[in-house]
Formats: structure tokens, sequence, C-alpha cells
């Protein structure tokens, strides 16, 4: 009912950032590890797929549908990446404090976009389903 509307690729985005959230988070319990190396999903890799997805969804509807399915079920850690740009600190790691809460504060904001418009769509349903505007 919603695969041609924006509600999988909201439902996706917001996957998405919630994983990346864990990650960056991770990222700052281990502060403080000696040898610590930062990860991050790769957010590229993640736009590429959901750009690809999109494409397909409004040439190949079935086949949308199944990488929709497909995707429910991947385990997103798989592309964790090992960020090794950045300084490497007397302790052998390189997890800067200022870098990663900027790094979660932009995930927040896109979480946050995401979710107001993903709420803004449901407003619409609901108003075309009582028929109020």
């Amino acid at each position: 009912m919603f695969n041609s509307t924006t509600v999988p690729v909201l439902e996706q985005s917001a996957a998405f950032a919630q994983h990346r959230h864990a990650v960056l988070a991770s990222n700052l319990a281990n502060l403080d590890t000696p040898g610590y190396r930062v990860r991050d999903l790769n957010t590229d890799q993640f736009r590429s797929r959901l750009r690809e997805a999109i494409k397909t969804r409004d040439t190949q509807p079935a086949q949308f549908n199944e990488q929709m399915a497909n995707a429910r079920h991947v385990n997103p850690f798989d592309d964790v990446r090992k960020n090794l740009r950045g300084i490497v600190f007397h302790d052998d790691s390189n997890v800067g404090l200022e870098q990663q809460v900027a790094e979660i504060n932009k995930n927040q904001l896109q979480h946050n976009l995401v979710m107001t418009v993903l709420s803004s769509q449901f407003q619409l349903l609901g108003a075309a389903i009582s028929e109020r505007a």
C-alpha cells in the first residue's frame, strides 16, 4: 500500500540513522580505550543504494518490493567501516570527542528531519481517511 509513497524510503532512512547512532555512541563509550579505532557506517554507500532503490521502485515495482523485504533482514553493521582518518593520539586511538559529538548531532538532525516528514505523511493520510483537511 505504501510502496509507491515516500514511506519505505523514510523508514529505511530512519533505520539507518538509528543504527548509525548506535555506532557513534559506541565510539564515545570507547573514548578512553587505548588503541580503539573510530567506526562509522558509510553514509555515501547508503545514499547510493537508496537512490538505486528509488529508481528501481519507479521502473520495476516488483523488484523494489523484494529489495525492501530483504533490507529488513540485512544486518546494518555488516558495512561498518573503520574510519582511519583523523589524528592518532598517544594511546594509539583516533577517537576525538568533538568530532564524534558533531557526527552524533548531524545524525540526530537527519533522524529528526526524517521523522518530521514521516509524521506529516501519516497526518496527510489520516486527513484523507477521515476526509478532513
